[in-house]
């Protein structure tokens, strides 16, 4: 295992589930099984406090040191929930970042999820070295975003929530839509597709990276969309959460920048 100032605690909070695991932040592996619970039906702040804080238990005394970083499907502002994608709406407004401090008994990094898979695709992932604007988007309950420039993340962007034919975007083409409409392949990547064009429009991006579960099979939909944009599957998958997060709990949440080969 790698030492303890290589570590840190990552804890990824969704609409449907929370997983939590110990990550190497200098190679992006985990260096723990991934723990994985159902979030708490009614997404209540206090039930998926406790959820959290059981799974860090589960990682023992030899982790209570290790710094954590716990992402949310909300717009963060100085640990302020100002948002609640897919949970209960008493998180708007809310002091998370304190009511899991209180709870965990110390400090956390607590940051919005679709920027904490992004960070991890930066360092790790598809968007590793890439130069120009990389929009990565998480295709799950809803729709997350990051936006990545020449390496600089530019936080709590919700292009999921972008009006597309009148609806908003991530109810029409979030892979939750594609289940609830019994959709197939085909039939979903025509809203992709829709959605993707928007933004290749509005932002002229360098590349798309897509994440979440299903990018597991994005060889069943991504070759079916017509873009300028190169479009690619990220490295990490459902991981993504963790990592950026225990990433950014290490580096106690500096500016993101990454080096860039200047050739």
């Amino acid at each position: 295992m790698a030492t303890t100032a290589q570590v840190a605690i990552g804890i990824d909070i969704g609409g449907t589930g929370i997983k939590g695991a110990l990550v190497d932040v200098t190679t992006g592996e985990l260096v723990s099984d991934r723990i994985k619970v159902a979030t708490p039906k009614g997404g209540e702040p206090a039930d998926i406090v406790a959820e959290v804080a059981a799974i860090v238990d589960r990682f023992g005394d030899d982790s209570r040191k290790l710094p954590i970083g716990v992402c949310f499907p909300a717009v963060v502002q100085k640990g302020v929930t100002m948002s609640a994608a897919n949970v209960s709406k008493r998180w708007i407004g809310l002091q998370a970042e304190t009511l899991f401090e209180k709870t965990l008994g110390r400090d956390i990094l607590f940051v919005n999820d679709a920027d904490a898979a992004g960070v991890a695709e930066l360092y790790f992932g598809a968007a590793k070295g890439v130069k120009g604007l990389v929009i990565v988007t998480t295709l799950g309950t809803g729709i997350g975003t990051a936006l990545l420039n020449d390496g600089v993340l530019v936080p709590n962007t919700e292009l999921g929530h972008l009006e597309v034919g009148g609806r908003d975007a991530e109810s029409r083409a979030s892979f939750a839509a594609k289940e609830r409409g019994r959709l197939s392949w085909t039939s979903w990547a025509k809203r992709l597709q829709r959605y993707y064009a928007t933004l290749e429009m509005l932002f002229s991006p360098a590349l798309f990276v897509v994440g979440g579960g299903v990018s597991k099979e994005s060889q069943e939909f991504l070759p079916l969309l017509r873009l300028r944009t190169p479009i690619v599957p990220a490295a990490l998958r459902n991981n993504a959460g963790i990592l950026g997060a225990a990433w950014l709990a290490a580096h106690r949440g500096l500016p993101i920048a990454a080096d860039f080969d200047a050739s």
